[in-house]
């Protein structure tokens, strides 16, 4: 939960960012080449020149092959990475690259006529970027760039293509059909989906996912979660391989049976419910017990567990001696309590110095089984996601569903990305909620330490004001989420947060505006979401500081709401 973050996308680089469009994918013609060189990274960086030493060579993750690259972005360097590739003059290429991990650029120079450029967001799975170009009279050589954001993740680029016609400099061979995946294996099951995955095949680009034999999706990664399933309903599942030359064989058949009951997302919560986050720390708000956090919420986050170092495992230590010698028994019987009296408590995971990474299915896997243990051993109702340091759309995916495989259908899932992760449904936060909305409980966004932002409607909103919250959290509504899944996230008081505090009136009416389309400021949503969850704070410490004016108010209110 960031408190005083400061944010290096500035509004206007976004803005910016936002007048550019991608282009389409071009096809190649029959007599067509690849004219890049080294274009899956297989050869290390050979032929390749990256500024600063920003970019490597990695085995994990990759597009097909045993290596991409990894290029991050420091200081006032975007990790840009160019080949110098031979082209013929007056002749169309088609450039495209696979992207993934944080914002990533593509682009060409020295064509001799207009010099193409396109971009994506940061993407947790691998994504195709692709433009065309055309080259002046007299030119015989251009250069080729991708690079990322100041200040952003790093990303990772592989099968880099310049297809046009040969310009003589020598490229990489034209692919062959893929061989079939193999360890396809079920990792996760619900009432209604299945989860599989399978080891990376070499050379492929895509891959397609069968049931009962016919094919029902198409990924880029190496899993993927199939849903509108039966309950206890057994399927078979196989999975091919795919590029630009073919598709493989089917893998061996793997069959994937259903539960009996799927998860509700929360159990028995109220229809509307307050989340608020609990500090297992002293700086400088009131110190509680769990015990005395206010009956006003329905969900406690308790903040933060900490990293371990096996990648992607948490573990979770009271700070006894800070609580002022508050004791584990006292802990655990206090969230004995808060269950007797109809309430959630979770453990928080990330903040605003949260390090945890879960990017591979080995630290999916840890992910899921710590958070477990957690759960088992203080009694946490489930976890709350609050990972500021980017977020892996797959491999998250594939932790929360193997965590809800092991907890069953009483697992609270909370979430509290920030405001720009939630702007577009390509954001990998927001990728990650709609691949759990089945067994999702509820995301919290956080409208503070923002700044602007764009709306559902397209125009720029200030926070601090009723417009922010509502034309904001109408992203989310249109954007996939059940009105349900959705709740407002405030700081309890103008100490609990560097920017972005309202007035609890001024939640109230958000609240009002779109569960019931009464007390809007200028913009007033299409339809009302009377189903709406509720709120979120910043801390039940600062609220607790401010003499609970925060639970007191917005709590009754959400409580208050048909």
């Amino acid at each position: 939960m960031p408190v005083l973050r400061k944010r290096r996308l500035w509004a206007g680089v976004a803005m910016a960012a936002l007048a550019l469009s991608f282009a389409g994918t071009g096809q190649a013609s029959a007599a067509d080449t690849n004219n890049a060189k080294n274009a899956g990274f297989e050869s290390g960086l050979t032929n390749w020149t990256c500024t600063a030493g920003s970019g490597t060579t990695v085995s994990s993750p990759v597009h097909s092959g045993a290596s991409a690259l990894k290029g991050t972005p420091a200081g006032q360097d975007n990790a840009q990475c160019t080949q110098s590739v031979a082209v013929k003059p007056n002749s169309t290429y088609t450039l495209s690259a696979w992207v993934q991990g944080g914002y990533s650029y593509l682009g060409v120079t020295g064509t001799g006529t207009t010099d193409v450029s396109t971009w994506t967001p940061d993407t947790s799975s691998w994504k195709q970027l692709s433009t065309t170009f055309t080259t002046g009279a007299s030119t015989t050589s251009v250069s080729v760039y991708t690079h990322g954001w100041y200040g952003q993740a790093a990303y990772y680029a592989d099968d880099i293509s310049v297809y046009g016609p040969d310009g003589g400099g020598g490229g990489d061979p034209a692919p062959t059909v893929p061989a079939a995946p193999t360890g396809v294996s079920v990792s996760s099951t619900t009432s209604s989906s299945v989860s599989l995955a399978w080891s990376t095949v070499s050379g492929a680009t895509g891959y397609n996912v069968y049931r009962n034999g016919t094919k029902i999706t198409a990924v880029t990664g190496t899993s993927a979660t199939v849903t509108g399933l039966v309950a206890s309903t057994s399927y078979s599942f196989q999975v091919t391989a795919t590029n630009s030359a073919g598709e493989s064989g089917k893998s061996a058949t793997v069959t994937g049976t259903t539960t009996a009951t799927g998860g509700n997302g929360g159990g028995s919560l109220p229809k509307h419910a307050v989340t608020g986050y609990w500090q297992n720390f002293n700086n400088g708000a009131t110190v509680q017990k769990l015990s005395a956090v206010s009956s006003q919420y329905d969900i406690i986050a308790v903040a933060f567990a900490d990293a371990t170092t096996t990648p992607g495992a948490v573990s979770f230590t009271l700070d006894s001696a800070g609580l002022g010698g508050y004791t584990v028994d006292q802990f655990k019987a206090d969230i004995a309590a808060k269950h007797a009296a109809g309430k959630k408590v979770v453990i928080s995971i990330g903040g605003q110095n949260g390090t945890i990474s879960v990017s591979d299915s080995a630290s999916a896997a840890n992910f899921a089984n710590s958070v477990y243990s957690l759960m088992q051993t203080y009694g946490f109702d489930g976890v709350d996601i609050d990972l500021e340091n980017g977020i892996n759309a797959t491999y998250m995916t594939q932790a929360l569903r193997s965590l809800s495989s092991k907890a069953g259908s009483s697992l609270v899932i909370t979430m509290a990305p920030q405001t720009i992760d939630m702007q577009s449904t390509s954001n990998a936060y927001f990728q990650t909620a709609l691949n759990i909305k089945d067994i999702l409980t509820v995301v919290n966004m956080q409208y503070y330490n923002s700044g602007t932002m764009l709306g559902c409607d397209g125009k720029v909103y200030g926070q601090g004001t009723v417009d922010f919250l509502t034309a904001l959290a109408c992203i989310q509504l249109q954007g996939g989420l059940a009105p349900s899944q959705v709740g407002l996230g405030l700081p309890a008081s103008t100490s609990a947060a560097g920017s972005g505090y309202v007035s609890p009136s001024i939640v109230n009416n958000a609240l009002d505006c779109l569960t019931a389309g009464t007390n809007c400021g200028t913009f007033k949503p299409s339809k009302t979401y009377p189903d709406l969850r509720g709120a979120m704070t910043w801390s039940t410490n600062w609220d607790a500081s401010a003499g609970s004016s925060w639970s007191n108010s917005v709590g009754a209110h959400v409580h208050a709401l048909p």
